[in-house]
């Protein structure tokens, strides 16, 4: 599958095996040309919003997608997931949870917060690296989105 030179993925996952899983997943299928993974919320608003270490759009090109775990450091993820859909420039980026929580009512939140989709990460590897294969497939091959 041809990769697309907007195939930006930002992963924002404090848990760094479940990050190394979904990054490995997705350097070996060649899905993602550039995968940024940040460690909390505040890191993932730096970078979407070119702050900090990000400064400059150069150094932070739009994600095509966001992975995004819910329970993170500084800036939870469903703050950062209603900072995003609530920013004028920022909420047509698909935001992806991808969490452990099966809570209904994280689930809800997720929902009333425009999440685009809300996955459970599976506890067997083999599982959780198609779901990632998956996901991906769907969000940078197959879905059409705006360029902006």
């Amino acid at each position: 599958m041809p990769t697309e030179p907007n195939n930006t993925i930002l992963l924002v996952e404090d848990n760094l095996a479940h990050a190394e899983i979904v990054i490995r997943s997705l350097q070996e299928h060649h899905i993602a040309h550039r995968i940024i993974h940040v460690l909390d919320g505040e890191a993932a608003l730096d970078y979407l919003l070119h702050r900090g270490r990000f400064a400059g759009a150069e150094n932070s090109p739009r994600p095509r997608v966001i992975l995004l775990d819910l329970r993170l450091p500084k800036i939870s993820g469903l703050q950062l997931l209603h900072e995003i859909k609530t920013h004028e420039t920022l909420y047509s980026i698909p935001v992806v949870i991808l969490t452990t929580s099966e809570a209904e009512r994280d689930l809800t939140l997720a929902y009333a917060n425009h999440a685009n989709s809300y996955l459970v990460k599976p506890v067997d590897f083999a599982k959780f690296s198609q779901l990632i294969d998956d996901l991906s497939i769907y969000w940078l091959d197959w879905n059409r989105q705006p360029l902006n």
